[in-house]
């Protein structure tokens, strides 16, 4: 057994349950980074092995942390670290970057990418004339194959008048074009699942959700990014730094 796991030994003379002392532990463990994400934990009998503990107390403990999204079981293959971004609000990064920065491997799954009319609401928030076309894109985001997320963007056909000439990066594709998201304003709301959205991220219906709602701004101050992001909240965890 590794020495990093045989620094959760629970402490038998705590009143405090030996599953939460070891589950305790192990979280604290996966939040200090002692594991990658997608790295795969031993197994019970090794865990509780090393521990001291018995395979019914380490089960316990491991279960606990799956039901919190720490920890993902897959089967036939085991529990691996499930992978997480803190996402800081005060800074404007694109997906891509920000899971290749996190030591991710992000991709996406396309859904849809065309063009089309743009609706009421979207030529309020771009600033659009009535019936101007929109590009429309559909994907799921995902970091080391697993879904982090479902982001629907529309963008004046201005700035993307070819959606199939974007890659990877969105960001990227614009920044190429001379069309840097330099600004934005984002909203948060709690939602929950429905069927669609419940089925592509893999989850139950009516699952809690957080969907992020971006507006973003070209340096000439026009919005040229109107995009919705359902996020899963045992993924994603969004940092704020207050000053006084």
């Amino acid at each position: 057994m590794e020495h990093r796991w045989q620094d959760l030994t629970p402490d038998a003379r705590s009143d405090t349950p030996l599953y939460l002392q070891l589950a305790s532990r192990l979280a604290t463990a996966i939040h200090a980074g002692n594991w990658s994400a997608g790295e795969a934990l031993p197994s019970e009998r090794t865990l509780s092995e090393g521990v001291g503990v018995s395979r019914i107390t380490a089960r316990k403990a491991i279960a606990l942390l799956v039901e919190q999204g720490l920890i993902r079981r897959v089967r036939g293959a085991g529990s691996f670290i499930t992978p997480r971004v803190e996402d800081p609000l005060s800074r404007l990064t694109g997906f891509t970057r920000k899971m290749e920065q996190r030591g991710f491997t992000p991709d996406s799954i396309w859904l849809e990418r065309g063009l089309r009319a743009a609706n009421r609401d979207e030529t309020v928030r771009l600033g659009l004339a009535p019936g101007a076309a929109v590009a429309s894109l559909k994907r799921l985001r995902r970091a080391d194959g697993i879904v982090m997320a479902v982001e629907h963007s529309t963008l004046p056909v201005a700035a993307v008048p070819d959606p199939l000439a974007i890659g990877a990066s969105l960001y990227r594709y614009l920044e190429a074009r001379g069309l840097s998201v330099v600004r934005a304003l984002q909203h948060f709301r709690a939602v929950n699942a429905g069927a669609e959205i419940a089925r592509l991220m893999g989850v139950a219906p009516r699952a809690a959700l957080l969907v992020i709602t971006r507006i973003g701004y070209s340096a000439d101050q026009r919005a040229i990014e109107l995009t919705d992001t359902y996020c899963r909240d045992d993924y994603y965890d969004f940092v704020a730094e207050l000053h006084r």
